[in-house]
C-alpha cells in the first residue's frame, strides 16, 4: 500500500522543523520590484544612450527636442541636403550648427560647402550617419545638414514703439494667414526694400521664419524686424489707437492704391491670406480696402508680389 512500503529507501524522511508553510519566505520571493523603469532611464538601453547623445547636442535644458521638421512653432529650423545646404550657405542663412556624417562622399557640392563653411567661419561638427538620421527626423541629407538658429520675434508692442519712434512716417506690414514661407520671404524683403518699418505676423495660422522664408528675403530678414502677435485683431486695435490708418489689400476694394487715404501718416498694409485673402475680423478692423488695378484677364496677384506693387506705390506716394 503506499506510504507503508517497508523497502528501503521507501520511508518518508522528516525535513528539519516545521514544513507545513513557508511563513511567507515564498510570497517575498515572488513580490515584484515595483514597476519597469523606462527604456531612457535604463543605463544599458539603446534609447537611454540616445537621451544623452540628444542632450549633449544642445536640447533645452539638457532634454532632447526630438526630430526637427522645420514647421512654426517646433523649434530650430533644419536644413539637409547638399544642394539645400550650398543654397543656404551662399544666401547667408544664420547658421547655428553644422553636421557632416562620418565618412560621407566628397563631391564637388561638398567641397564647396566645406570651402564656403570655412570661409565663414562655420565649424562642420562631425557625427555619425546614424545619429544625424535621428537628429534630422529621418531626413534624406546626404552626410550634412545645418542647424539654424530659433528666430527671435519682436513683441507687437515693442515693435509699435519702435515705428513711433523712427525718424521717418512709420509703415507696418501686417499679415493675415500667410502660410507660404516663400510669400512671407518676398513680403519681408520687399517690406525692408520700400523702407517698412517692421513686419507683423499672428502666431498661429501663418507662415514663420523657416529656411525657406529666410532664404527667399535674400538676407533682409537680419534687417527688418518681425513681430509676432498672439491675436492679431487686439494688436491691430493697439495700432489704430495709436493712430496708423489701417489699409487692407482687397481684389474689390474701394479705393485705388494708388489714391490710398493716409497712406502718407502712420501706417499699417494688412495683407490677407493666399487663398481667402483678408479674414471677416481684419476687414472690420482696417479703415479702407484698396485694390490694385490689374488686367480683367488675370484673377488676382500673388500675396507677395501684391505686397511688393502696393508698397511700392504707398512710397511713391509719400516721396
Amino acid at each position: 500500500m503506499a506510504g507503508n512500503s517497508q523497502r528501503k529507501g521507501a520511508v518518508r524522511r522528516k525535513g528539519k522543523g516545521n514544513t507545513a508553510g513557508s511563513g511567507g519566505r515564498v510570497r517575498r520571493g515572488l513580490a515584484g520590484k515595483g514597476p519597469t523603469p523606462k527604456a531612457e532611464d535604463r543605463e544599458y538601453h539603446k534609447a537611454h544612450k540616445a537621451k544623452k547623445a540628444a542632450a549633449r547636442s544642445g536640447g533645452q535644458g539638457g532634454r532632447s527636442q526630438g526630430p526637427r521638421t522645420g514647421r512654426p512653432g517646433t523649434g530650430p529650423e533644419w536644413v539637409v541636403g547638399r544642394n539645400p545646404v550650398l543654397e543656404a550657405l551662399l544666401a547667408e542663412i544664420p547658421v547655428k550648427t553644422a553636421f557632416i556624417a562620418e565618412g560621407a562622399e566628397r563631391d564637388d557640392r561638398l567641397r564647396d560647402i566645406l570651402k564656403f563653411a570655412a570661409d565663414r567661419h562655420i565649424s562642420m561638427l562631425q557625427t555619425t550617419r546614424v545619429e544625424l538620421d535621428r537628429l534630422t527626423g529621418g531626413a534624406i541629407h546626404q552626410g550634412v545638414a545645418l542647424q539654424l538658429p530659433e528666430f527671435k520675434y519682436a513683441h507687437p508692442d515693442d515693435l509699435l514703439a519702435a515705428a513711433l519712434d523712427s525718424d521717418t512716417e512709420p509703415l507696418i506690414v501686417a499679415l493675415d494667414g500667410i502660410t507660404d514661407p516663400r510669400n512671407l520671404g518676398a513680403i519681408v524683403r520687399s517690406a525692408a526694400a520700400f523702407g517698412a518699418s517692421g513686419l507683423l505676423i499672428p502666431e498661429r495660422r501663418s507662415a514663420g521664419m523657416t529656411a525657406a522664408a529666410w532664404k527667399t528675403s535674400a538676407g533682409a530678414a537680419a534687417r527688418l524686424p518681425i513681430a509676432r502677435a498672439t491675436n492679431l485683431n487686439r494688436a491691430l486695435q493697439a495700432y489704430a489707437k495709436a493712430g496708423f490708418t489701417l489699409a487692407g489689400l482687397a481684389g474689390e476694394g474701394e479705393v485705388d492704391i494708388s489714391a490710398l487715404p493716409g497712406a502718407s501718416g502712420p501706417l499699417v498694409l494688412l495683407v490677407g491670406s493666399e487663398g481667402d485673402g483678408l479674414s471677416r475680423l481684419a476687414r472690420e478692423a482696417c479703415d479702407h480696402l484698396a485694390r490694385i488695378p490689374i488686367a480683367g484677364e488675370v484673377e488676382s496677384l500673388n500675396a507677395g508680389v501684391a505686397t511688393g506693387v502696393a508698397l511700392y506705390e504707398i512710397s511713391r506716394q509719400r516721396s
